[in-house]
């Protein structure tokens, strides 16, 4: 049950709801099923499918936004309103203008709405009281600004925060690579991209190549920076830090997984016990991370 990706965001004061509270706040803006008329839908939904839209587990909470949207797609729309507009053209004598393509492009959605397919994507959010994190499950921008968004709706006042650092990632990025030094915890591993500051936005890609330390030098004498750098903390946790300062690609290594309680009696232990393992992890990978990046910035 490993996130994938970290969109990071601070806890501004500390977390004083209980479960049940967030429960409670949660349920107003619950997911339902959207109308055959509704092209998207979204709410709270059970991270673990028994009702309950908090899943906690110590003090550590887990949610899950669900996305329901409708497969419709505008070529489809576009031939169908073409062909009715051929229509409409021989009934009135004469072709239909803008303001009567828009209506007949409005009537054809609504026809075509209640058959179009649904697709569901969920989106998790792990919520750290005890050191002081929020994360969010998506590689997009745009999809955390919509996670993020539900939560402000759902629970106000929301102490939450962006993460700010001493040192921006491009900054440190690139003096590890110029230096060949890796911060303490962390090996350099073998994919990164320097883009250049200069109007041509000249990018240099190595993806699973051995990063040559002469070659890296002279791209970043040339004025690139490094925008994107998969690392691994203490041979326990591989992933991909990027100029946003968006961990993507994370993934926990054999050591972590030989961890695994084998006595775990079902699924629900199985799953409680690699949610806690997670925690603890990229708790402390975080604070490993925030200390490389300069130390954490109080604003």
């Amino acid at each position: 049950m490993w996130f994938k990706n970290l969109q990071l965001h601070r806890l501004s004061a500390p977390w004083s709801l209980a479960a049940e509270e967030v429960e409670e706040c949660l349920a107003r803006h619950a997911f339902f099923p959207g109308t055959s008329l509704e092209m998207q839908t979204q709410g709270w939904a059970s991270p673990r499918d028994n009702g309950a839209l908090v899943h906690q587990v110590g003090k550590q909470l887990l949610l899950t936004m669900r996305t329901e949207k409708k497969l419709l797609p505008s070529t489809v729309v576009n031939q169908v309103t073409k062909a009715r507009a051929v229509e409409l053209e021989e009934q009135q004598g004469f072709k239909p203008g803008r303001k009567q393509m828009r209506e007949l492009k409005e009537q054809v959605t609504e026809e075509l709405l209640p058959r179009a397919f649904s697709i569901r994507r969920d989106t998790r959010v792990w919520i750290d009281p005890v050191n002081g994190w929020l994360a969010i499950d998506a590689a997009a921008p745009a999809k955390a600004d919509e996670v993020r968004g539900l939560l402000f709706k759902a629970i106000d006042p929301l102490p939450l925060d962006n993460l700010h650092v001493n040192q921006s990632p491009v900054t440190a990025m690139t003096d590890w690579l110029a230096t060949d030094t890796a911060p303490a915890g962390f090996t350099l591993d073998q994919e990164m991209e320097l883009q250049s500051s200069a109007e041509s936005k000249a990018t240099v890609r190595y993806v699973r190549h051995p990063l040559d330390a002469e070659d890296l030098r002279r791209h970043i004498a040339a004025g690139k920076r490094c925008t994107r750098l998969a690392m691994t903390w203490n041979d326990r946790v591989s992933f991909v830090l990027t100029e946003s300062l968006t961990i993507k690609r994370v993934a926990p290594l054999d050591v972590i997984k030989e961890q695994a309680d084998p006595s775990a009696r079902d699924d629900e232990e199985r799953f409680d016990g690699d949610f806690t393992m997670m925690a603890g992890e990229l708790a402390n990978l975080l604070s490993d991370l925030t200390a490389a990046l300069g130390g954490e910035r109080k604003l």
